[in-house]
């Protein structure tokens, strides 16, 4: 009976131990074979109504391996990186977090969409693998992981200096505003009005709307009933464009103003060139002319997929640039190690001087650019 007990017992611990090496990621901490390809992950809306900000990151994540891998790679070793999509979507990307640990990824870049990161950071900082986000909520920062890095500003940042321009220096203070209801949109909102109501401003209308919405027409005809003279936008590319779009068709003659997606080509052309001219931006790169580095790097994206290079291939660029220095720096340290290495990473790149702090936010500037005849420029 005693030699019975002990074989079930053996038996047990051995299937217990399995179960736990079958569980996704394998354990707590990331593991990397310390030779063959360094294996680096890049999670973005390849589909649906994002598709266009997965597209311009994944390819400058890609420009950013390839210029190591022709150099040499880190220690001799090839940098391996696969894109993956999350179709914009939590559950999505949270399944492919465990995918990318149960194979042994040691870094991850993207998302851009704020709701997804936030989803996934939980199964990222449990699996120990350091992820740097395009998203820009100030609920990231908020999280307290210490595997989560953004590759831009939050938007308090964005906002701030979009307020700053708009009623410091330009004297405008009948503003309205309209966002969505997404983690992108709250936190946009929320950074913005936190502007405005510290400049003792009240917006004449504050319109929500939902990330799938459509028809604008009731919280544009809102707006258009206050006259107001600026109105700030925050929801992503596509959906802004179709509220420019619409509020002209209304006979709504305000500037817009807004954050990264109102820099990006598909908000153009969603909206329609002429709908979007004199349209406010408040954004970290500016343009591809806007300095030596800017130039180099958009021709080399222009060189690699025949299209031009803008703000969201740009932070990609910058992340996976951060991330491949310090694995160099770190010996190719996985798990907490290559996320402390990350953050002492001092990094000067296309975006601004990075330099991470506690809550993994490492750039805290912006500029004010203005649209004309279609192109993104510095204002006056």
């Amino acid at each position: 009976m005693r030699a019975t007990r002990a074989l079930l017992s053996a038996a047990l611990a051995a299937l217990l131990a399995t179960a736990a090496c079958g569980a996704p990621g394998g354990s707590s901490k990331t593991k990397d074979s310390g030779s063959g390809p360094i294996k680096i992950a890049v999670i973005d809306a390849q589909s649906g109504q994002l598709s266009s900000l997965g597209a311009w990151e994944s390819k400058g994540a890609k420009l950013a391996v390839n210029e190591w891998n022709a150099k040499g790679g880190i220690n001799g070793r090839k940098i391996k990186l696969d894109v993956f999509d999350d179709q914009g979507d939590p559950t999505t990307g949270t399944n492919l977090a465990r995918k990318i640990a149960s194979e042994h990824y040691v870094a991850m870049i993207g998302t851009a969409e704020s709701a997804v990161t936030l989803a996934m950071a939980p199964t990222l900082k449990q699996f120990q693998i350091p992820n740097i986000t395009s998203g820009q909520s100030p609920a990231m920062p908020k999280l307290g992981s210490a595997f989560l890095f953004l590759n831009g500003p939050t938007s308090t940042t964005y906002d701030e200096t979009l307020a700053k321009y708009v009623v410091d220096t330009k004297g405008i203070k009948k503003i309205a505003m309209i966002t969505n209801n997404g983690s992108y949109g709250k936190g946009e909102h929320d950074a913005f009005l936190a502007s405005l109501s510290k400049r003792g401003i009240k917006p004449l209308a504050d319109q929500v709307v939902t990330t799938d919405q459509k028809d604008f027409s009731a919280a544009l005809t809102a707006i258009r009933s206050k006259n107001p003279q600026v109105v700030f936008l925050g929801a992503e590319e596509v959906e802004s464009g179709l509220i420019v779009k619409q509020a002209r068709d209304l006979g709504i003659k305000a500037t817009f103003a807004g954050a990264a997606p109102q820099g990006t080509p598909v908000f153009a052309s969603t909206a329609g060139a002429a709908n979007v001219e004199g349209t406010i931006v408040s954004t970290p790169y500016l343009s591809n002319d806007a300095s030596p580095a800017a130039q180099t790097f958009a021709a080399a994206y222009k060189a690699a997929y025949g299209q031009d290079a803008e703000l969201h291939g740009a932070k990609a660029y910058d992340g996976t640039n951060i991330v491949l220095t310090a694995l160099k720096n770190s010996g190719v340290a996985t798990g907490s190690k290559l996320a402390e290495a990350i953050r002492s990473t001092k990094y000067t790149g296309l975006l601004g001087n990075f330099a991470y702090d506690q809550t993994g936010v490492g750039i805290f500037a912006t500029q004010i650019g203005t649209i004309k005849s279609g192109k993104l420029v510095a204002v006056s």
